[in-house]
């Protein structure tokens, strides 16, 4: 009896890792970057498509609501609907996919919750984005567990861009345990950006 219950748990865990393989094959798949669809569709358009597709929303300029079906994206002339917002709540979007932002130059607003593929790559990758440098003015990382102190240092580089002009204008930090010397990080980009409204739950 105990050899049958040792076979089967070693099938369930074959199998677990089996599906666990499968998710993170298709997902790495969902983050893969057309760059030819970029060039016909543009930036903004192909961007979408892949949020939606990881599991993303997004929200248009000069439209209130959140888009989240990909099969209803608004259609219209090319270069018609601008990402102002990106929302990645439990959506897999990985490093891999980054390069969809390169283009976009009117995002106000990203939240990364819950992600758990966001890693500290990310978050390097992101803020060294000269589009994003100039148009981010909210963010929030949550819940993310691979993000760590050295990821969060490197948001430094969303600062002041001008003498008269601040882009990141709030953030905000929440249950994220890979994050080990808390104070110390924070305080770090209290210094870097000391304009910047940093709100933290990190205990």
């Amino acid at each position: 009896m105990k050899l049958l219950v040792k076979v089967l748990q070693s099938a369930m865990k074959q199998k677990e890792t089996s599906r666990r393989h499968f998710w993170g094959w298709l997902n790495a798949v969902f983050n893969k970057v057309d760059y030819e669809r970029i060039k016909a569709v543009g930036p903004d358009r192909a961007a979408s498509e892949w949020l939606l597709r990881c599991g993303a929303k997004v929200r248009f300029m000069g439209l209130d609501r959140w888009h989240g079906d990909y099969n209803a994206l608004p259609t219209g002339p090319l270069g018609r609907f601008k990402i102002q917002a990106i929302d990645a709540t439990d959506s897999c979007i990985m490093y891999r996919g980054f390069d969809h932002l390169e283009g976009l130059q009117h995002v106000e607003e990203v939240k990364l919750q819950k992600c758990i593929y966001i890693e500290d790559a990310c978050l390097e990758r992101l803020s060294s984005l000269e589009n994003l440098q100039r148009s981010l003015f909210i963010m929030e990382v949550v819940s993310c567990g691979n993000v760590t102190d050295k990821g969060l240092v490197t948001l430094h580089k969303l600062r002041l861009v001008s003498f008269f002009k601040i882009n990141l204008e709030y953030l905000f930090l929440s249950d994220l345990p890979g994050v080990k010397d808390k104070q110390t990080t924070v305080e770090r980009l209290k210094t870097a950006l000391p304009r910047l409204d940093i709100q933290v739950d990190l205990d």
